[in-house]
């Protein structure tokens, strides 16, 4: 787990193939709001000029990227893509922003099952469960950042 020494919110993201769920904490890091869904473009550097964008207009200095572990909690190919994705977007956010993963395991699970307990219907479900299983994402590292 990397080092994170700054104040401010955070911004919790769930990199998708076809989109990117985007969560928001409050200032005092305490709890994870579903903010936004981005479409993903044909150009992943595009899709991380977005991605600042958001992160500069909801003032975060922290970003937390969901890695996506087998069950077992080993790296496979999606989360050494992540990695890959995530070393890319350091480099577009620059030094402004402190960059991390954070288990994603069972994030989407959880946020599709809440949706179903809230009567969404599939339609609705699918347009915002990426930003809500960002939310979860985020919510559990801000938890575990709590108790380090």
């Amino acid at each position: 787990m990397e080092a994170v020494t700054r104040t401010g919110r955070v911004l919790g993201v769930d990199l998708g193939a076809r989109r990117i769920g985007v969560a928001v904490s409050d200032r005092s890091r305490t709890l994870a709001s579903p903010h936004t869904v981005l479409a993903r473009g044909p150009e992943r550097a595009a899709d991380h000029r977005a991605l600042a964008a958001v992160a500069r207009e909801l003032d975060a200095s922290t970003v937390v990227v969901g890695l996506p572990l087998s069950l077992s909690g080993r790296e496979g190919p999606a989360a050494r893509a992540v990695r890959e994705e995530v070393d890319e977007l350091r480099t577009a956010l620059g030094p402004a922003f402190d960059v991390v993963v954070h288990d994603e395991r069972f994030t989407t699970v959880v946020a599709e099952r809440s949706l179903i307990e809230a009567r969404m219907r599939r339609e609705a479900r699918r347009r915002v469960v990426d930003k809500v299983a960002a939310a979860v994402m985020l919510q559990s590292w801000l938890d575990g950042a709590a108790t380090r």
